[in-house]
């Protein structure tokens, strides 16, 4: 049984691609595909193998948390299905974490290690999708506020820009820590709102055609964050005036993290290092400028209106 991983980044439709797959499990398991999303991993099934401060003490929570999923496996293969593929972005760390630290995905190669030894070999393939990171980072921190962050000091901002850890380091990162499997990375631009064609160019796997065009859990807009800010008794002038995306970076720090993601895709276009395959699709090289639509509901999503596709040089 293949076991591939869906692993994200956030922000780049990670819902909305989780729903697609509950609602095709059915015709999927019939194909021999099962899947595994946040509803599942989420519930104790990966608890201690990414151990936190509070820890208890004498307890091998890693060790267990390995032997569940190895139980788990062994139910799958039981089952009779020739493929499995987990979508959980929380497997490479949090919005929270990347918010703290300024930084994208510090620890994910540990974090994938862990997981690495939890499935003991058997992972055949990872897929990531990395995203323009000005509209990443506006994303992610309307996002962070949404859910009880604080808007950003312009030093935080500043240094966001500043720091030249790209997708570039993050894939590094992750194959450093999964040498053996096939990483393929999917550009948000190219794949935003086709569910199906992430699976089927992601996991080579024939896809269910996808006939409701959900849109799930864009990230607030002004208007939106104005309103959470006045509800947490906060003043919400701190944002600009406006009530489309909020961009909270500067024209200069706009273009220094543009031109961090055009050397992620420049070097990705160029091979990787032989680290990961740049997965493209050749009918749609840009992806169109309407919302699929669909409600905004919890969940980790994007705005496919507001992306910009990154050129070298």
């Amino acid at each position: 049984m293949d076991v591939i991983l869906h692993i994200g980044a956030h922000r780049t439709g990670t819902t909305t691609f989780q729903d697609y797959m509950r609602r095709h499990a059915e015709p999927l398991a019939e194909a021999g595909i099962g899947y595994w999303g946040p509803g599942r991993t989420r519930r104790g099934l990966f608890s201690g193998l990414v151990p936190k401060p509070e820890v208890a003490k004498g307890r091998d929570l890693r060790r267990r948390a390995e032997g569940r999923i190895q139980l788990q496996l062994t139910a799958a293969r039981a089952r009779g299905l020739k493929t499995l593929l987990i979508s959980d972005e929380n497997m490479i760390g949090t919005v929270r974490d990347n918010i703290r630290t300024g930084s994208l995905y510090p620890a994910i190669g540990e974090r994938m290690s862990r997981f690495a030894r939890a499935f003991e070999g058997q992972l055949s393939t990872v897929i990531f999708s990395p995203r323009s990171l000005e509209l990443y980072w506006s994303s992610a921190l309307s996002y962070g506020i949404a859910r009880g962050h604080a808007v950003p000091e312009r030093d935080k901002l500043r240094g966001i820009a500043q720091s030249r850890r790209g997708w570039w380091d993050v894939i590094t990162d992750l194959a450093c820590a999964l040498p053996e499997v096939d990483i393929r990375v999917m550009p948000f631009e190219t794949y935003a709102g086709r569910p199906e064609m992430l699976l089927e160019k992601g996991a080579g796997l024939d896809a269910p055609r996808n006939a409701e065009r959900m849109w799930l859990n864009r990230a607030p807009t002004l208007a939106d964050l104005r309103r959470v800010l006045a509800d947490r008794g906060s003043e919400g002038s701190v944002l600009p005036f406006g009530m489309g995306r909020w961009n909270p970076f500067t024209p200069e720090e706009n273009a220094a993290l543009r031109e961090t993601y055009a050397d992620d895709m420049m070097w990705l276009h160029a091979g990787a290092d032989g680290m990961a395959t740049l997965t493209e699709d050749q009918t749609r090289t840009r992806a169109g400028k309407i919302l699929p639509a669909g409600p905004q509901t919890e969940g980790q999503g994007n705005e496919l209106d507001e992306r910009q596709v990154a050129r070298p040089g």
